[in-house]
């Protein structure tokens, strides 16, 4: 009998509609709530972040230099973090995420800059925008001190100050969107998990362009320039390659999945591409360095970058020996080749490791690869070449652009330190202050390394892989 009720035509309409009215406030209610998983991960992963670029990439840097430019290297890196914090709160992530109107695939509005609207209880998702915005803040910094490889113990301070403010107005914080925030290249499907294009083929080719528009190092491929500590610069890619899981698995911007598989993967793919540069650095000149073998590690984090929230394990191990090779040669074989001087291979590492994490992305994304899966109607092919039109849409705005910067300041102020104070050093030219008071220290004058006029002392001409950067 009961069945028979329940079959009734008119009983089931009604206890449709009696269940769509009960539902119906659960259904209307999709407003976005506090997850304080998500919070508490995403607090650590801005820590993480932040760790990359003082003390992480400070020391790496420092390491590289030559001891009486150490100093300068470290303060570079300390007075951008506190610059782009400035700029970020001022004006950069309002341009980088706010909603731009009309202009929306090009560049975000001014709603936001002074952090205008966001509050104690304004959500991104399910995290604070507070931490939304002190997260993304932390990319908007790291990505111009990579920079500072490039032009390291040769630029003015006053001169960087200026580009480094102009460019991650005009170059980074127009990029983020596009890719980020809304803009054209997210919207074509380009895919840039971590900051590919966005931090480190970004800060590469802006590197290599400063190199250029500045000239050599005195002294260039003609005096020894050896990296004065490779144990500093073994400390700092130790907490560069911790600080990255922030990096990488954090931009989940959840803790979940997918932020696990990021962690995994940026394991392997840093262990694999060290492995791969030392490997290649042994069997060329017989030994494996230190400095080899940290420079590989790093190649292997830039390059899984994109990709992280997209592949598999057996996606990062190929990822993982393409970077160790490639950027290995284009460190080496390439620099050599056109004789740029990228002092600690901000190109052959981020731009060149930038590139290839960004086009295996669009492969190793298929899920019969292991990875998360196409968009639907979406051919490997076709993914592949979107992820080249974002590649090359960085190269071309970003070189374009930073030239621009670059020679308008030049023409104003002047880039270069002089002969007299490059010969004795950026910490006492520019600072009055020194990296290691060895005199002190040791009661003896210490003098910088001798200047062997038509000797090639480089790293690189020792079989110890350039002078990589992070």
């Amino acid at each position: 009998m009961r069945n028979f009720i329940r079959n009734l035509p008119a009983v089931k309409i009604i206890s449709t509609i009696l269940m769509v009215l009960l539902a119906g406030p659960v259904f209307a209610d999709t407003k976005p709530t506090l997850s304080s998983g998500d919070t508490a991960w995403m607090l650590t992963s801005t820590a993480l972040v932040l760790l990359m670029t003082i003390p992480g990439l400070s020391l790496f840097y420092a390491g590289m230099v030559r001891s009486k430019n150490a100093l300068s290297v470290m303060m570079q890196c300390f007075a951008i973090t506190c610059l782009m914090t400035a700029i970020w709160v001022f004006w950069a992530y309002s341009l980088a995420f706010s909603d731009g109107g009309g202009a929306q695939q090009w560049i975000g509005g001014l709603g936001k800059a002074f952090m205008k609207g966001v509050g104690y209880d304004t959500l991104s998702g399910t995290i604070p925008e507070t931490v939304f915005s002190m997260f993304q803040l932390t990319f908007a910094i790291i990505t111009p001190a990579l920079i500072v490889g490039a032009f390291a113990e040769r630029m003015k301070f006053s001169a960087m100050l200026w580009f480094m403010g102009l460019w991650v107005t005009l170059v980074y914080a127009p990029i983020a969107h596009w890719v980020w925030g809304g803009g054209w290249l997210g919207s074509l499907g380009a895919k840039d998990f971590a900051g590919g294009t966005v931090v480190h083929i970004n800060a590469g080719v802006a590197g290599l362009v400063a190199a250029l528009v500045l000239g050599k190092r005195k002294g260039y491929m003609k005096t020894a320039m050896p990296p004065h500590s490779i144990v500093l610069t073994l400390v700092g890619a130790a907490m560069l390659w911790v600080g990255w899981f922030g990096f990488n698995a954090g931009s989940e911007l959840a803790a979940d999945g997918t932020a696990g598989m990021a962690m995994a993967v940026t394991q392997i793919a840093t262990a694999i591409a060290a492995l791969a540069w030392m490997f290649c650095e042994w069997m060329v000149h017989g030994k494996p360095s230190a400095l080899g073998i940290a420079s590989g590690a790093v190649a292997g984090l830039v390059a899984i970058t994109p990709a992280s929230g997209f592949v598999g394990p057996m996606g990062a191990v190929v990822i993982g020996i393409a970077a160790g090779v490639i950027c290995y040669l284009a460190s080496t074989k390439l620099k050599r080749a056109l004789g740029y001087d990228d002092s600690l291979d901000c190109f052959g590492v981020h731009a060149v490791g930038g590139i290839v994490g960004a086009l295996l992305t669009g492969v190793f994304v298929d899920a019969s690869l292991g990875g998360a899966g196409l968009d639907s109607g979406v051919t490997i092919g076709k993914q592949v070449g979107i992820q080249a039109i974002a590649v090359m849409t960085t190269i071309v705005y970003d070189g374009i652009v930073s030239l621009i910067i670059l020679k308008i300041l030049d023409g104003i102020m002047g880039l270069r330190v002089t002969e007299e104070q490059e010969s004795e050093g950026l910490d006492i030219a520019l600072h009055d202050e020194r990296g290691y008071n060895l005199e002190a220290f040791m009661g003896v004058r210490v003098t910088e390394e001798p200047k062997k006029e038509g000797l090639d002392h480089s790293p690189a001409a020792k079989g110890l892989a350039g002078q990589p950067q992070a």
